[in-house]
């Protein structure tokens, strides 16, 4: 039994695909069949069911996928102590969900050049979900994400807690108000993200709670281009204070929310069995001191 063939196991475990694990794996898929096979023989048990394009674990397949995750963590361990050696460098990988990473990830890797020039940092840029797996399996450290989080392998430490704004084009009849009702908003188009991001669900529970599904005008992937449609007029969004820029206000007009202003808590996500290198958690401690100094007003103009 190889680890290579556990990762293939894994991958197509994961992607439900043969090919789409190969692809994953950067091998030929007729070299990734051929050791699944292999290992197959001499479990003397078929992992996956073969349904057409489909592979759909065994119970035996559910047991070991289980078992090689377990492996593969230990193994992941074991290099991460000896990469922590203080002799030799050091590296780390860092998930953020789109409203946060533009906003905070920068600046700190910058800080971690001048303060920890021996640190590298790799970074992810993605949705709540896809980090989640990727700090599930391994492939990174930490990821910072929107609050609630509740999987049981993993540790969530709040370490922010922001307000999300009202943010209309200067030129928008609502730029002018300072108060508003709930049907003041009701009335608008909103410009929102995708749907897997957990701004959109936060929003979508607010409006909800207030008695009124918003009006989806566009979605985005980015908050810049949303903040682009919002500039031309196109329609409002509700924006965490994080993303506010002093380039916005060329364009951009931001209120709080009158009545129960919602609020997002951003967290930290590690796994609980993973070892937690000496660069991991030096990186945490400026990552703390980071949104520690983030509390501001809102910035009206």
């Amino acid at each position: 039994m190889e680890l290579n063939q556990l990762r293939y196991v894994l991958a197509i475990a994961e992607t439900g695909n043969f090919t789409r694990a190969a692809n994953a794996q950067s091998v030929a898929q007729p070299s990734l069949s051929q050791q699944v096979g292999k290992l197959e023989a001499e479990l003397g048990h078929k992992l996956f069911h073969r349904l057409g394009r489909r592979a759909v674990p065994t119970e035996a397949g559910e047991m070991f996928i289980q078992r090689a995750r377990r492996i593969l963590f230990e193994v992941a361990n074991v290099s991460s102590e000896i990469r922590d050696n203080p002799k030799l460098n050091r590296s780390i990988s860092v998930g953020a969900i789109p409203t946060v990473a533009p906003y905070i990830l920068p600046g700190l890797i910058k800080r971690c050049q001048e303060q920890l020039p021996n640190l590298t940092i790799n970074t992810s840029e993605a949705f709540r979900s896809d980090l989640e797996e990727d700090v599930l399996n391994g492939r990174l450290d930490m990821a910072i994400v929107a609050q609630p989080f509740n999987e049981p392998q993993l540790d969530a430490e709040s370490i922010f807690n922001e307000s999300l704004v009202l943010a209309v084009s200067r030129r928008h009849p609502l730029a002018s108000k300072r108060r508003f009702t709930m049907k003041d908003l009701a009335e608008q188009t909103f410009i929102m993200l995708g749907e897997s991001s957990t701004l959109t669900q936060q929003i979508q529970r607010f409006c909800g709670a207030n008695n009124f599904q918003p009006r989806i005008g566009h979605t985005c992937a980015q908050v810049t281009m949303l903040k682009e449609l919002v500039g031309l007029g196109l329609g409002i969004a509700i924006l965490p204070q994080l993303a506010q820029s002093p380039e916005d206000r060329h364009q951009l007009v931001y209120r709080q929310l009158t009545g129960q202003t919602p609020t997002r808590e951003i967290a930290v996500v590690r796994h609980l069995q993973r070892y937690q290198t000496t660069g991991a958690n030096q990186f945490l401690k400026l990552l703390r001191e980071t949104f520690a100094k983030l509390a501001r007003p809102l910035a009206e103009a």
